[in-house]
């Protein structure tokens, strides 16, 4: 790997987002002697990153890992981080610190465990896929769009396998009462239909993060935006229209055009972690009407007077839906108080560990010392 007496940057990076903003963001870290890089890939602990001359393996810090309070506080694919390389030959570079981020994806780990999982950060646009086959679900498509909202990311949403796809009319009907002012394209990333409306999306130094359950279709549309068969893609099951994990981990792809897409693992479940303003913007119709409701903290449930549950009535807003948004707010309450009972929980562990390492000192102290 060259020297890196040429940079300061772009090189490499200019294929991986770089801007004059990025730059300018860096400028504490460069006065600190540090370089500039981008997160690609995370293995665990450990990354691939993108510097101006190429890719490397990296570490984070020890003070960083020291002084996270939690996993947001490191690093994470698409991350801009301040990177110090290794004087040893073949040695790891490590990440001294992360620049301010633009969005942050994140979801709650599946299962029971209440933990947050991060899925990329600085996108600027989020491709939602949803496929027009047995995949097709409106309600899961609102969960994606309250993590896009409440990202920082702008989403888009497509509708794949337009070749395969029946009864599309009804399809797109329904999809009228889920993202209005969502830009909306019906594609076929196999055949290639439709595929060019998404140029405007795919300018020199944007950051798309392409989302969507397992077998919509991401491989097949980010290798047609390749020109190339870069990923591996499989066949999903006739039944159900599930497909097994072609990407297995997240990963930074840069496109000919300047572009750079992250390629996710397909997503069997998605829960939020953390979405009010999400929930508001994904459901910004429900929030519009209950400006109209009797009571100001109406929950649109058994409330007289309810401007929302009136709207379902008269077929203006659909039952699904409003069960869809009481439905995510419910998850919502119960990670909060889980979250807020494991808060607690470390901090009482927290202050058990100061008061031992307290009385240690003391029990250790010489008699007559320490006193005025």
């Amino acid at each position: 790997m060259s020297s890196t007496s040429e940079s300061p940057e772009p090189g490499r990076l200019a294929a991986f987002g770089w801007s004059p903003a990025v730059h300018a963001a860096f400028a504490p870290f460069r006065d600190d002697g540090l370089e500039l890089a981008r997160v690609a890939v995370a293995f665990g602990a450990t990354f691939r990153v993108i510097a101006h001359d190429g890719e490397m393996l990296a570490d984070a810090a020890g003070r960083l890992k020291h002084q996270a309070g939690g996993r947001r506080d490191l690093p994470a694919v698409g991350d801009w981080v301040a990177l110090k390389r290794s004087t040893v030959e073949g040695g790891r570079a490590t990440i001294q610190g992360i620049l301010p981020r633009t969005s942050i994806f994140s979801r709650k780990v599946a299962g029971d465990t209440t933990s947050e999982q991060i899925l990329a950060a600085n996108v600027d646009v989020a491709f939602l896929i949803m496929a027009l086959d047995h995949d097709f679900n409106p309600r899961r498509l609102e969960r994606y769009l309250a993590m896009t909202w409440e990202s920082g990311a702008r989403p888009v949403i497509l509708l794949n396998k337009a070749d395969v796809a029946e009864e599309l009319d009804d399809k797109l009907h329904d999809m009228g009462g889920v993202a209005t002012g969502v830009p909306l394209h019906v594609i076929s990333a196999r055949d290639g239909r439709g595929v060019d409306a998404l140029s405007p999306y795919l300018t020199s130094g944007q950051t798309i993060a392409v989302l969507g359950s397992s077998g919509v279709g991401k491989s097949t549309l980010i290798n047609r935006l390749l020109g190339e068969e870069r990923l591996r893609t499989n066949e999903v099951r006739a039944s159900d229209s599930r497909g097994r994990h072609t990407t297995t981990h997240r990963e930074l792809v840069p496109l000919p055009g300047g572009a750079v897409l992250v390629d996710t693992p397909g997503m069997r479940e998605l829960q939020l972690w953390s979405a009010d303003a999400g929930l508001t913007e994904a459901f910004d119709d429900v929030t519009a009407l209950a400006a109209a409701c009797y009571f100001a903290d109406c929950q649109h449930d058994s409330e007289p007077r309810c401007a929302v549950k009136t709207a379902v009535a008269e077929g203006r807003l659909s039952a699904e839906r409003l069960e869809n948004f009481h439905k995510l707010g419910r998850e919502q309450a119960m990670l909060a108080a889980r979250q807020d009972g494991l808060a607690q929980q470390e901090a009482k562990k927290k202050m058990r560990t100061q008061f031992r390492a307290f009385r240690r000192d003391t029990q250790n102290r010489p008699k007559g010392k320490g006193r005025s």
